[in-house]
């Protein structure tokens, strides 16, 4: 599968409550949540869209300074924020909010602020898995389920003409999705960084 063209979808829009502090500019060895995951989509997608709601302002001015300062040049051409005003309305309404302004792509890969910890590596296997009979990709460790996911336009169409209370899991069921689980070695698309202990442990994991 050669020559696709994959937009990258960071959904970044919550207040992170649970956390006690902003997610998306919290230090992950050495760089923020958004940062790593932000280079690490710059490997594999030709655009990167960053939706952006709770303390919008402040995350698009904090993240274009961080990579001025480190010279990412491809930051002004390649990633796009957009801001869902209605993020307390849900998850999916920032999903849908992102996928209104993709613009021409053969696939998206719907990643969450809340899971740094994936190498790069990850990504380059994972679209390796796109094929021509499935349009919506899942990885999977030890037989259960995790993200990013990775869906095409037939997918993204759906997902626009949904209803906003919809989410993710109930339109995977829908009969034209047709998935495909990739059993995978990387424990960390199970990450889930909600809580301040969710935090040091994917700092200092203990096995």
């Amino acid at each position: 599968m050669k020559n696709l063209k994959i937009t990258g979808l960071i959904v970044s829009a919550g207040k992170s409550g649970r956390m006690g502090n902003f997610k998306p500019l919290m230090d992950y060895k050495g760089e923020t949540f958004l940062q790593k995951i932000v280079l690490n989509l710059n490997t594999v997608c030709e655009k990167i869209i960053i939706v952006t709601g709770f303390k919008s302002e402040i995350l698009q001015k904090e993240t274009i300074k961080i990579f001025n300062n480190k010279s990412e040049k491809f930051l002004n051409d390649k990633v796009q924020f957009v801001e869902n005003e209605n993020y307390e309305k849900g998850m999916f309404t920032s999903l849908q909010k992102g996928l209104s302004v993709i613009g021409n792509c053969n696939w998206v890969l719907y990643h969450f602020v809340d899971q740094p910890g994936l190498p790069q590596e990850f990504y380059i296997d994972f679209v390796d898995q796109i094929d021509n009979i499935h349009n919506w990709i899942q990885p999977s460790y030890d037989n259960r389920n995790g993200h990013p996911v990775l869906f095409n336009a037939e997918v993204i169409d759906l997902i626009l003409n949904s209803d906003k209370n919809l989410n993710l899991r109930e339109l995977s069921k829908i009969a034209c999705v047709k998935k495909k689980s990739w059993e995978c070695y990387y424990k960390n698309i199970l990450q889930d960084i909600d809580t301040q202990e969710d935090y040091l442990e994917s700092i200092n994991p203990v096995d």
